[in-house]
């Protein structure tokens, strides 16, 4: 009798505490996934701000674009409308500048050529090392503006 109450009141004990363990094994189980949910829900939010981000720089870049474009066209009517001189000063601008950096270009080329050749060195040799992958990247690049530029525009007016 003393056993059966004894494993009755024990039984009984660890019925009455099941639940309890039950509860905090599934609080665990909850907290468990309501970390997952909010560590999805960070990565979804630090998505969402990168993609609004992009979204916010793609309006700049446009904006800026547009801004340009309006800028230049105000500044066409401007010098049109300033008269022929300034118009003429204004579409000179972008030539001179390379004619000036090409002179200059120039100009410490053959200077540097020249001083070599004063030096001692051979005038072939001087050339030849004197002639670098800078310099042809320079020459393709100004070329190709200059000659591009012109067949660019002249596809767009349909001249070509």
């Amino acid at each position: 009798m003393i056993l059966e109450t004894l494993g009755g009141g024990l039984l009984g004990g660890l019925f009455r505490l099941a639940p309890e363990v039950i509860k905090i094994f599934d609080a665990k189980n909850e907290r468990s996934h309501e970390l997952k949910m909010l560590e999805a829900e960070m990565a979804f939010a630090k998505l969402d701000a990168e993609r609004e981000m992009h979204r916010a720089d793609s309006a700049m870049t446009v904006a800026e674009l547009d801004a340009m474009g309006a800028a230049l066209k105000e500044q066409g009517q401007t010098a049109r409308a300033a008269g022929k001189f300034v118009a003429g000063l204004s579409a000179s601008v972008r030539p001179v500048t390379t004619y000036w950096l090409l002179f200059l270009y120039s100009a410490v080329k053959f200077v540097s050529i020249l001083m070599a050749v004063q030096a001692g060195g051979d005038w072939k040799e001087v050339l030849i090392s004197n002639w670098a992958a800078e310099d042809m990247a320079m020459l393709s690049m100004t070329l190709s503006f200059w000659f591009l530029d012109r067949t660019v525009t002249k596809m767009r007016t349909g001249m070509l």
